[in-house]
């Protein structure tokens, strides 16, 4: 996909219109979204709990709308560079909490989890700091939208995402990590579909 169709052109904007601030002000463009679990808990060290991010994500393309050009799964949070092709992002995104949150939480219930209690003593404290009224708190309540508004600052943040594992000293090549879109650009074989964007990036 050319990058331009990612872009509202600024000739027809205001500038007091911009979109700015922690919100999803355009709920048809593109957005970079970072979703982090509470307290920086490192639920994602086990495949169980990314192949459920992997799964929800593929469901959300499949019958949400949710257009997918960039991603990857940390230890702790995601980063994902996409948009609602039905003009509702935010819903897809609160949704797609919500579920991912039951699963795992629900998942770590189950499962034979080392960290179970640590990991649910953390979510359940978070519930109520928070005045939650469900039992637990898996995500943070902000994503951290920032609006793709240049061709610029899209290159920059999908090299950023995809340079995330590099730099954690996970990988030593974006395309080695399995649970990224750097895969994808790489033309290697990928956990999840995207909507590759023509950029100038390369693996490194």
């Amino acid at each position: 996909m050319d990058i331009s169709n990612l872009l509202c052109t600024f000739k027809d904007l205001n500038i007091n219109e911009m979109p700015h601030g922690h919100q999803i002000y355009n709920q048809s463009d593109a957005y970079f979204l970072t979703l982090t679990v509470v307290q920086w808990a490192d639920v994602f060290t086990r495949k169980v709990y990314k192949d459920i991010i992997i799964d929800n994500l593929k469901y959300c393309q499949q019958n949400k709308g949710l257009e997918i050009y960039a991603y990857v799964i940390m230890s702790n949070h995601i980063h994902i560079l996409c948009r609602s092709i039905k003009g509702d992002l935010s819903g897809t995104i609160r949704d797609f909490k919500s579920y991912t949150a039951k699963r795992i939480i629900d998942t770590i219930k189950k499962n034979e989890e080392s960290r179970k209690k640590w990991l649910l003593m953390i979510f359940s404290y978070m519930a109520r700091k928070t005045k939650k009224s469900s039992e637990f708190q898996f995500w943070t309540h902000n994503n951290y939208p920032e609006y793709i508004y240049s061709n610029k600052f899209i290159e920059q943040k999908v090299d950023y995402i995809h340079m995330n594992p590099v730099k954690a000293g996970i990988v030593e090549n974006p395309e080695d990590y399995l649970y990224s879109s750097a895969r994808n650009y790489a033309d290697l074989s990928a956990l999840l579909d995207v909507v590759k964007v023509s950029l100038r990036w390369k693996t490194h």
